[in-house]
């Protein structure tokens, strides 16, 4: 893709990028997304967007922000800019406690309940380790006690880590915390032992829906009959007024008595908000 951008800067062998273009990236970065770019990001903005430099033959980082900013380019690059920036890191069973508890607590209730089918949802989903490690404790659990059937939506902003989580293909090496029954019950292994991917079962990948969703807006596409939201791990990305603003909105969304569960490391949430504390990190809407 030629731009005029690309046309200016014929050079190709210096990256340069201004303190001026880092803030206006930043900025939009923040304002975009919600996730803060503080000027220690500066080098991990650099090394993500090579790859976006390269697609649009730009050479370096204030060329792209002219394509982006004065070129009318941001409207057809802002996902590609997202899905670069965005931190994927996720495993399957992260934090074991918050499943503990699903399993010895909240599944046991609602089957007590006589509930037959739950909705679950997983907001910041990444490549969808956490839904699915959510699909197999759910669907254990209605194995062994008759319990009630289930739904799981998983939804994130970046569209490199959703086509992961819809292939439902992994490195082997995710596998290690899934429990061996877990194992051979919900994940095929490839017929040639020197692949390093596996899949989900296609049972679990049935269970699942999947969709592009931006936190920051005013707005989510979602049911607001949700049993348990989980949005684990990426409100530390953004200041304290917008995370009160995404808690908000994901409150909107679950059902009355439902639970909420966030990452160890936002224990802290804010005041106002329907719901009252169960356990570290774990809060029932009233």
């Amino acid at each position: 893709m030629q731009t005029a951008a690309s046309a200016l800067y014929p050079e190709t062998s210096a990256e340069h990028f201004s303190a001026r273009n880092f803030e206006r990236l930043s900025a939009l970065i923040q304002q975009y997304s919600g996730i803060k770019m503080p000027s220690g990001k500066r080098t991990m903005i650099t090394v993500r967007l090579r790859a976006r430099l390269t697609q649009l033959r730009l050479p370096h980082l204030d060329a792209y922000c002219d394509f982006l900013f004065l070129e009318g380019g941001l409207e057809q690059e802002i996902v590609h800019l997202i899905d670069a920036v965005s931190t994927n890191k996720t495993d399957f069973f992260r934090e074991p406690a918050h499943f503990d508890f699903l399993r010895e607590t909240a599944l046991p209730h609602y089957a007590a309940e006589g509930r037959r089918q739950l909705k679950f949802w997983s907001s910041a989903a990444s490549i969808g380790a956490e839904a699915y490690t959510l699909a197999m404790v759910l669907d254990d659990f209605r194995t062994r006690h008759r319990g009630p059937d289930y739904s799981i939506l998983g939804t994130d902003i970046s569209t490199e880590a959703l086509a992961v989580a819809v292939s439902g293909q992994f490195p082997r090496a995710m596998m290690e915390p899934v429990p061996d029954e877990f194992l051979a019950r919900y994940i095929l292994q490839p017929r040639d032992p020197e692949m390093d991917f596996v899949r989900v079962a296609p049972g679990l990948r049935a269970k699942m829906a999947w969709g592009r969703l931006n936190l920051m807006d005013e707005r989510y596409p979602v049911e607001r009959d949700m049993d348990v939201i989980f949005c684990r791990n990426v409100l530390i990305y953004f200041d304290r007024p917008t995370q009160h603003k995404v808690l908000e909105r994901l409150c909107g969304h679950l059902t009355v008595g439902g639970f909420l569960i966030l990452g160890h490391s936002e224990s802290s949430i804010g005041a106002n908000l329907p719901v009252t504390a169960v356990y570290n990190t774990i809060f029932r809407k009233v």
